[in-house]
């Protein structure tokens, strides 16, 4: 992937990420930053596909990096952390597995429909997974402080 490609990604994410957040009403005083967590986890997906070969785990890393920019804002802002969480994580749901396992479920094409399936199911719990990893250690850390 060329450098102008990858920026004409992460730009096209960070559009599309606040394109969301006023549709969900998102303040505009936190529209910038949710375009900059979804921007930023897109930008982690690219690169750690290139890096480990489009493996699963840059879905992990990706959505990890969400979640950890949307802890970090939401306590800079004192806002609530699902207001740049859920804008954020849009550009990493596996929309195109989704339809692809549909496509293929009405096909009958029972191989391509179970490896769709599988693929898809996989990279949302890699999201669900990193979400979780980073709001328990936020917890854990905040729960020794107060």
């Amino acid at each position: 992937m060329s450098l102008l490609e990858l920026a004409l990604q992460v730009v096209s994410a960070f559009v599309g990420v606040v394109a969301v957040a006023i549709t969900f009403q998102v303040p505009k005083k936190y529209l910038v930053l949710a375009g900059v967590t979804g921007a930023g986890g897109w930008f982690m997906e690219l690169v750690m596909e290139e890096v480990l070969y489009g493996s699963i785990f840059s879905s992990f890393l990706a959505a990890f990096l969400v979640a950890v920019l949307s802890q970090i804002f939401a306590r800079v802002c004192k806002a609530p952390v699902t207001l740049f969480l859920v804008t954020g994580i849009l550009p990493l749901v596996p929309g195109v597995g989704m339809y692809r396992t549909v496509y293929y479920l009405l096909q009958n094409n029972h191989e391509q429909t179970s490896y769709y399936l599988s693929y898809t199911l996989q990279i949302a719990g890699m999201i669900a997974l990193a979400i979780f990893v980073v709001d328990s250690f936020y917890r854990i850390l905040y729960r020794k402080r107060g």
